[in-house]
């Protein structure tokens, strides 16, 4: 059947190119429907419940996406006349930002103090080249001891200020259009600050700049990573081939079937985001291998003397069998991506597999026909003839050292395995990115030296209206922020209890002794209100309290810790509420708390996958290979790789994140690929050519060796590419999933020939 079908094709190899290339075009106009998405809710579900927890703490407060604007003065000093003029300055322009609804800096900060038996409610400071240093100094012990502006607004040293935008993004609206927008305006005021306030250092951080960021990634690996993995890839064609046609016709097939993928990709409504823009190098990098198979037999044969077109009918013969299973069991490990809770996991492993299956197609047509109509002129090479002579050797190493090489490596495996639990589960999403990308480097400085990105909110609920002013409620918001405030992980804690304390003060001439929760809940709720009536528009409470008043926001900026840290926490305070504070008890939402769970989940979600597709290739490879007992023989080499990998990955690493969930079932069906061309070549000359064990093996190193060496160096080639990617999560899938191919080439080369041999009998006597 198959060698029909290739004399068909060969037949008609023009019309074939022509058909091929019509369904490419066809299937690249989706391409248009491809949008980017830089939103990081796009790495949860519409439906996750830690997302909906935030989304209607959001709704009931403000929103908090914000950008944040670091100042930090060269000669380390914020309260001089200057820097304080520069913030006046910087906050007023800070307001024309784009969506934004707020904007808060030492410079409008609303201070109250007593006036007689009233309160005054002022900015920190007005006119700052106009003051004296006493005043100076008043404006600077007031900041640095207010604990709603230190950490926050000013570092506790004086020696940093920022100036914080809330943007408020309008639902169903283009957030890739509108974050960019932002970034551009606040890019501007900083090119401005740069060129007006010289002597201030400026640093952009806040989650717009991070949702940015996914962008700005995601372009850059685009610009390096899919050139780099061409020219990679085109180098070990050459190297192999040493055939121009070849070098085409295999261009051509992981060029058509990347906009193939891409335009599917488009046409069923997938978003771009930084793990989908990975699909072009993993397409490009997997594609290859099916032409080396195709190709490097069709080369074998002509070399023997045979026609080209006879020789790729018997190309096609000997490999459409392994290349369709490899391209399947590939297929089958990236579609079980989708049981990832991560859903830009889940569209990776879609837009992988879709390109998979057209490099398969393509490769066993377009490639036939171009290379057959291309002029040819193979010859054997010195080179060509070294590498053969040499996977006969080593082949003959194999089976001299069959036992020791059989114990070595069950030795080394058993070790490897053994440390797979020492990984521990950490995924920092502010590293997501490397120093390439300027919100890192930012951010990094910004959190060393004034207030953390990190946060987690909390919607004290007293469940009646006006009940916040209640005293009762009021001492245990005060009691939960004080306790908060002595965690280590805590950087800053905004809380209401703070504003009641400092008016009470206020109301009682700002005598310190009266810096304490009013006893009485119609004095703080007149409190409250004359405070509310005095602040300008944009400075309201809407922040941090509901429009009943019977809840109110309370929010914690942590230090960059790790998600086993944040979860230790979430535990901590949860214990701690249900035992001292339990009128309020809430549980924390933000994007840090979102990002802590989705790591563990994915992992949990990702074993069922995982253990689905095992089970589909196993069966896949019990009917192919046409024995149960081989089918059984080949989860040796197929789950060793990547439990040796993890293993490994604890001695360089240690740390397991999102990312990293997701490459065992993504490797899984790539790994099977060079145990099915050997063993196909293995089993086919037991069969066939009724070989021995030895032989057989002989044969196969003989036969697909080179061709595994090539692939899998190209494969590893290819993911080493990824793993220089600006986005921590490509860089590590990248770099992790290159370990695995290298132990999967070591398992197919010293661990499988040894078992062939060990267990031929068992094998041989199947059927009797």
């Amino acid at each position: 059947m198959i060698e029909k079908y290739a004399k068909s094709l060969l037949q008609w190899q023009v019309q074939v190119l022509l058909l091929v290339f019509i369904g490419v075009v066809l299937a690249a106009t989706g391409a248009r429907n491809l949008t980017f998405n830089n939103d990081y809710k796009i790495f949860f579900n519409k439906d996750d419940e830690r997302l909906l927890a935030f989304e209607n703490l959001q709704n009931t407060y403000t929103k908090n996406d914000n950008v944040l604007i670091g100042l930090a003065p060269k000669d380390g000093k914020v309260f001089t006349r200057e820097t304080l003029a520069a913030i006046e300055d910087i906050t007023e322009r800070a307001w024309k930002t784009p969506y934004s609804i707020r904007v808060d800096s030492l410079a409008n900060y609303q201070h109250t103090e007593s006036a007689g038996d009233d309160m005054s409610v002022a900015n920190l400071y007005e006119n700052a080249k106009n003051l004296s240093d006493k005043e100076l100094e008043k404006i600077k012990q007031i900041a640095v001891h207010e604990p709603l502006l230190v950490h926050r607004q000013v570092s506790e040293k004086a020696d940093m200020a920022a100036v914080n935008i809330v943007i408020e993004i309008p639902p169903e609206s283009d957030m890739t259009a509108i974050v960019p927008e932002v970034v551009k305006h606040v890019r501007e005021l900083k090119a401005y600050i740069n060129k007006t306030y010289p002597e201030l250092a400026v640093y952009l951080t806040g989650i717009v700049m991070m949702n940015n960021a996914f962008a700005e990634a995601s372009q850059y690996d685009m610009s390096h990573l899919i050139p780099m993995t061409f020219l990679m890839i085109l180098l070990m064609v050459f190297l192999l081939l040493r055939s121009f046609n070849g070098i085409i016709a295999t261009m051509l097939v992981i060029i058509f079937s990347i906009i193939t993928a891409m335009g599917l990709a488009g046409w069923t409504g997938i978003q771009l985001s930084p793990p989908v823009m990975s699909s072009p190098v993993i397409i490009l990098t997997l594609g290859v291998a099916d032409c080396v198979h195709l190709l490097s037999t069709w080369m074998q044969q002509m070399r023997s003397g045979i026609e080209k077109k006879a020789a790729m009918v018997e190309s096609l013969r000997i490999n459409f069998g392994p290349i369709f299973l490899t391209s399947l069991t590939t297929a089958i490990g990236f579609l079980s991506l989708n049981f990832s809770d991560a859903p830009p996991f889940r569209d990776l492993g879609n837009i992988a597999a879709m390109g998979v299956t057209a490099a398969f197609l393509f490769s066993i047509t377009i490639l036939p026909a171009l290379a057959t109509l291309l002029p040819s002129n193979v010859k054997q090479t010195d080179e060509e003839s070294r590498m053969k002579n040499i996977m006969v050797s080593f082949s003959e190493w194999v089976i001299a050292k069959q036992k020791i090489l059989l114990m070595s490596m069950a030795t080394l495996a058993l070790v490897l395995i053994a440390l797979v639990p020492t990984n521990t589960l950490n995924d920092i999403y502010v590293d997501y990115f490397d120093n390439r990308i300027q919100f890192r480097t930012d951010t990094d400085f910004v959190v060393k030296n004034l207030t953390g990105v990190y946060f987690i909110d909390y919607s004290l609920d007293a469940k009646k209206p006006g009940a916040i002013s209640e005293p009762e409620i009021l001492a245990q918001i005060e009691k939960f922020s004080e306790w908060l405030r002595q965690q280590p992980e805590v950087i800053h804690v905004n809380t209401i209890s703070d504003t009641f304390k400092r008016l009470n003060r206020n109301m009682h001439g700002d005598d310190q002794s009266w810096y304490r929760l009013p006893k009485n809940r119609e004095l703080a709720a007149q409190y409250l209100l004359l405070y509310e009536m005095s602040l300008p528009y944009g400075l309201d409470l809407n922040n941090q309290i509901d429009i009943d008043k019977k809840s109110t926001r309370l929010s914690v900026t942590m230090k960059t810790i790790s998600t086993q840290n944040i979860l230790e926490f979430e535990k901590r305070v949860d214990a701690w509420m249900s035992a001292n504070t339990p009128l309020i008890k809430s549980i924390g939402a933000s994007p840090t708390v979102m990002f802590a769970h989705i790591g563990m989940k994915n992992i949990i979600s990702m074993l069922t996958g995982t253990t689905v597709a095992l089970i589909l290739i196993s069966i896949i490879l019990i009917v192919a290979l046409g024995s149960v007992r081989y089918g059984l023989l080949s989860l040796a080499p197929n789950l060793v790789p990547a439990g040796m990998a993890f293993g490994f990955w604890a001695i360089i690493d240690g740390e397991i994140g999102l990312a990293l969930s997701v490459v065992t079932a993504m490797t899984l069906g790539i790994v099977v690929d060079d145990t099915i061309h050997f063993l196909s070549k293995y089993i086919r000359a037991r069969r066939e050519q009724n070989l021995s064990a030895e032989d057989a093996v002989r044969y196969a190193f003989s036969t697909v060796g080179v061709a595994l060496w090539v692939t899998s160096l190209a494969l590893v080639a290819g993911f080493m590419v990824l793993s220089t990617s600006s986005f921590e999560l490509n860089a590590g899938m990248g770099l992790l999933t290159s370990i695995v191919i290298v132990f999967a080439l070591m398992a197919d080369f010293l661990l499988l020939p040894p078992l062939l041999i060990k267990l031929d009998n068992w094998l041989s006597n199947e059927n009797k």
